[in-house]
């Protein structure tokens, strides 16, 4: 039983609501299914990614539609997305594609459809659009070239391969499916990139007037040219979904989606222009391919591109990868999915069968217990979040700036996502093509992390903002950077920072210091006059209306160094001061805190010491003192907040990632794929409440809680837990 300490007028209970939930979940009664449903499965085939050849007849033998259905049922899946066609094979009776041999006469999207029917169960078909196979086989003139006019084995969205994907989309709506996941949209994750084939230069001219520029040449032709391919991605997209619906207006459609981090303009998608073609977004995460933060990041990248919609992310049942034969620990999968769950996702788990079909017991048995708990706590899910720090992504930065390196725009906002994460400051996604008065509104704070270019639309937003009393954070070369990636002599945000840019510093080993009498909220978690490294991007400003405080220095450089003989290898230590580490400047009715180095970018980096990161964090504390809610609890427990106004409450969820260490790995050192979540997590969490409340509850009867006054104390050891305050 918990232990609970009474102070005034307050009663704490073990909620016997958590077996109680909705298993439709998110408080949605009706509605298309996407809608009301929350957890699915998505199961096919593994072979075909190895190579194709005719003969090969116990490939995906036992792959079996009626079988998927029932165990999907039995693992609490709300939906089933069911592998209809890859880039080799359909898996159903088709005139369009060539049939998987192992099959027969066997029709898997029949047995999926006629099995999930009387259940009431959507049966979602998947769909691929790259990939080098058939499609490439039989129509060369599908491929995309390169800048020379050579073919790449890549399908180009401009080619006569709509038609295919229409025939293939006609024959599958027969079947009386609920929709389409559409996946590999993208036109290349990096070089050689294309399209230069005839039709795409044909259009080019049509729509600009002009030439292709003759390769990626970073100028205003290849502006154009990036538009271009976005547009493309954009109208085959459509188009298809108009087809679809055509032909069945209750089919839903839905892209995976390459347009958020680390993803950059080389697959053809933007942030917003590519999540809102379909009924709804789906997109990917795993600590295989994106890390243990991206999960959350994005989920909240999803929610800022489509806000007010629904959001769905695809999860790995498999320990590294897509089809490795592994099945992952029940609390590794609870905690992906529980993250995403409390971020708003709907969470589509990825099964890969054995080569010849086989179903995998262990994965449906771990998967219908983490669905099963996801369904017991629904009624927790899917409310408004209370975010302090809107953390702002600019698209033209990503291309402009970042360019063939998206790193290096990209680090600084993962690295403010890292720190936001690990500090427990709620947060959320603004995006530079749908950024509005009313989204910043939303944030007490507004982060710019090393965001170089700026349009004149968004400085001013900005500025209203921060007049009308928001707070605003900019770092490193935010604002330095025109509009083609240009550098500038002076910072675009003069006006709201009240500083003048002396230089841009080339270095990125750059350090701060702050004096005993500096501001203690500004330099808690650090000793006084004593330098510490913010390696990314730094600017030398000079001050005409803001406050300065603390001091940035240069490193030293070797005599070779500075030759150009020798180049930087790693950190040197610091020099002499080149300015002051930042600025307080009062903008109307708020204010603006300039960070002449960029600890965001410094949080995501090879050197993530915390003293970077308690920098960003003091300063968001500093411009915002007091949350409704403030959280302590361990780095490695995330926290999200959300407020049901219907019930007049507060939820506020925490989830444990526990990696045990790992060892030296075989290949690639030092970069090392944590270790599985196997055991629960046991902490200690601090949560106080800003607001009167007379009840605090908690889903697990095991969690001790103790309340004194308006701070609640938990120890709790399990994946994910939520604290109920009404």
């Amino acid at each position: 039983m918990k232990r609970a300490t009474r102070t005034g007028i307050l009663i704490v209970t073990i909620l016997g609501a958590f077996f109680q939930g909705n298993a439709f979940g998110d408080n949605e009664a009706g509605g298309r299914w996407f809608e009301r449903l929350n957890v699915g499965i998505e199961t096919g085939p593994t072979g075909a990614q190895y190579g194709f050849d005719p003969t090969d007849k116990p490939y995906a033998a036992k792959f079996n539609g009626r079988e998927i259905v029932e165990k999907a049922v039995a693992a609490h899946c709300e939906y089933v997305v069911i592998w209809a066609k890859d880039s080799e094979f359909a898996y159903y009776n088709s005139k369009a594609a060539p049939k998987c041999p192992g099959l027969g006469e066997r029709d898997v999207l029949r047995e999926s459809v006629d099995a999930a029917g009387p259940l009431g169960l959507p049966i979602i078909a998947y769909c691929v659009v790259q990939g080098n196979g058939y499609p490439l086989r039989d129509h060369p003139e599908f491929k995309m070239a390169d800048k020379d006019g050579k073919p790449i084995d890549r399908i180009c969205l401009n080619s006569g391969y709509i038609e295919h994907a229409k025939q293939v989309a006609a024959e599958m709506i027969e079947y009386g499916i609920a929709g389409f996941h559409i996946d590999m949209l993208d036109q290349g994750f990096g070089p050689p990139y294309g399209c230069w084939c005839a039709n795409c230069r044909k259009r080019f001219e049509t729509e600009y007037g002009m030439p292709m520029p003759p390769g990626v040449t970073w100028d205003e032709a290849w502006d154009r040219m990036l538009e271009f391919r976005c547009n493309t991605s954009q109208r085959f997209e459509k188009e298809l979904r108009a087809f679809i619906r055509e032909r069945n207006p209750d089919a839903t459609v839905d892209y995976n989606y390459h347009g958020y981090p680390p993803f950059s303009w080389e697959v053809g998608q933007r942030p917003v222009q590519h999540a809102i073609n379909a009924d709804f977004v789906t997109a990917e995460t795993g600590v295989w391919g994106f890390g243990a933060l991206g999960v959350s990041a994005t989920a909240e990248f999803l929610a800022a591109a489509t806000p007010g919609l629904r959001y769905q992310v695809a999860i790995s049942r498999h320990a590294r990868i897509y089809h490795d034969n592994t099945c992952r620990p029940l609390n590794d999968l609870r905690w992906e999915i529980m993250t995403l769950r409390s971020h708003g996702a709907q969470v589509t788990v990825v099964d890969k069968t054995g080569y010849d079909g086989w179903l995998d017991p262990a994965a449906y048995d771990r998967i219908g217990k983490a669905f099963a708990e996801a369904q017991k706590k629904a009624a927790y899910f899917g409310h408004p979040q209370l975010p302090e720090t809107g953390i702002y992504y600019s698209a033209r930065s990503r291309d402009w700036y970042g360019r063939e390196t998206p790193s290096k725009y990209q680090q600084a906002f993962n690295g403010a996502h890292k720190a936001m994460v690990y500090e427990h400051i709620p947060f959320g996604v603004i995006l530079d093509e749908n950024v509005t008065a009313d989204t910043l509104r939303r944030f007490p704070v507004v982060l710019l992390p090393n965001v170089p270019i700026l349009s004149e639309r968004e400085i001013g937003l900005l500025r209203d903002y921060v007049e009308q009393g928001g707070h605003l954070i900019v770092t490193g070369h935010t604002g330095l950077f025109g509009p083609m990636g240009e550098a500038l002599g002076h910072s675009v945000l003069e006006s709201l920072t009240g500083v003048k840019l002396i230089d841009r510093l080339s270095s990125t080993d750059n350090f701060v210091r702050f004096p005993a009498d500096a501001p203690e909220a500004l330099r808690t978690g650090f000793p006084a006059d004593w330098p510490f490294l913010v390696e990314g991007p730094g600017a030398a400003f000079a001050p005409v209306t803001a406050t300065p405080v603390g001091e940035l220095l240069r490193p030293h450089r070797t005599v070779r160094q500075q030759k150009g003989e020798e180049p930087v290898y790693q950190p040197n230590s610091a020099d002499s001061p080149v300015g002051p580490a930042l600025f307080v400047n009062g903008v109307g009715k708020g204010k603006v805190v300039c960070i002449a180095g960029a600890p965001d970018f410094a949080c995501a980096g090879e050197h993530p010491i915390p003293e970077a990161r308690a920098l960003l964090r003091n300063v968001v504390r500093y411009l915002h003192p007091e949350h409704v809610v403030e959280v302590t609890a361990p780095q490695n427990v995330e926290s999200v907040i959300m407020e049901d106004a219907v019930n007049k409450a507060l939820y506020v969820h925490l989830i444990g990632y526990q990696s045990p260490p790992q060892c030296t790995p075989s290949k690639d050192r030092p970069y090392v794929l944590p270790s599985l979540i196997e055991d629960a997590p046991m902490y200690a969490a601090r949560i106080t409440v800003r607001r009167p409340f007379s009840q605090a509850q908690t889903l697990n009867p095991r969690t001790q809680v103790r309340v004194d006054g308006h701070v609640i104390e938990l120890v709790v050891e399990d994946i994910h837990e939520v604290l109920v305050v009404k």
